[in-house]
């Protein structure tokens, strides 16, 4: 039995890990071949070798901040796989919810400059490079956005702001790139990954894993509705097969498809983040 991305193509961003190295392992499962992008070519070729597949899967070092290596990676992958169907824009930096109240002007404004670079001229660069081809293809691209694309809380204001960016993007290119290519993105919530802050407050080193390895049998669950809910990146990725499908999802675009264990059901967690103040 086929999957539901048999015969496809795929370039994923960010994908030598987390949630990017998921979705390129779910594609290559659906049938997929797949790009994986990222700055870490060992990591990239360690993803190929360890695939199920490694004949369709193909490594391309590239930083999403250089219009150049980004097409020079879609340029690789129509001469890899003869053509390309879908873009998947995950690359991104997180700032471990830095508040404004804990950042100096000179690290609030470095910070700023290296999270919006990364995480949204990274994506409008990457749709930039990758337009033309899924124009042949009837493609469609899909944009990891997150629960901060909607609430606050899920970073602090650089990585929010970020997101949200992210978002009003989404439907904006959903709207230009309409109707040859679908556009949509999909907002995940806190998860196991090795997603790293910015070099700019000296986190690039630091990653959401290490802080999940912290945490011990007595840590309280966290304040949302499937408080038991997985933080697995593989279990994330439904959506991201969904959403890439032309089959499954042709009418759909400028769509944003929540995978955050209820956070936008649940409330307020407190009344202000400013008590401390």
């Amino acid at each position: 039995m086929s999957g539901w991305l048999d015969g496809y193509v795929a370039l994923v961003t960010g994908g030598g890990s987390g949630i990017g190295r998921a979705v390129a392992e779910r594609y290559l499962a659906e049938g997929a071949a797949v790009t994986v992008l990222g700055r870490d070519l060992d990591q990239l070729e360690e993803v190929v070798r360890s695939s199920a597949d490694p004949s369709r899967m193909h490594a391309v070092e590239a930083d999403v901040r250089s219009s150049a290596q980004l097409h020079e990676a879609v340029a690789q992958t129509v001469e890899r796989f003869g053509k390309l169907d879908v873009l998947v824009a995950n690359a991104g930096v997180w700032d471990f919810q830095r508040q404004l109240t804990r950042l100096s002007a000179d690290e609030l404004e470095a910070t700023f400059d290296e999270l919006f670079s990364i995480n949204v001229k990274g994506y409008l660069l990457s749709v930039e490079a990758a337009w033309r081809e899924l124009v042949k293809t009837r493609g469609s691209i899909v944009m990891t956005l997150s629960n901060a694309s909607f609430h606050v809380n899920g970073g602090g204001p650089v990585y929010t702001a970020s997101k949200h960016a992210c978002l009003g993007l989404m439907r904006e290119l959903a709207y230009e790139l309409a109707p040859k290519v679908r556009v949509n993105g999909v907002a995940c919530g806190g998860m196991n990954t090795d997603l790293r802050g910015p070099e700019a407050l000296a986190m690039n080193d630091r990653s959401i894993a290490a802080s999940f390895a912290k945490k011990g049998p007595d840590t309280p669950p966290p304040p949302i509705p499937l408080h038991d809910s997985s933080t697995d990146p593989r279990d994330f990725t439904g959506p991201y097969v969904l959403l890439a499908s032309r089959e499954q999802s042709g009418p759909m675009t400028g769509e944003a498809i929540s995978i955050d264990g209820g956070v936008g059901v649940r409330g307020f967690a407190r009344a202000a983040g400013g008590d401390h103040l």
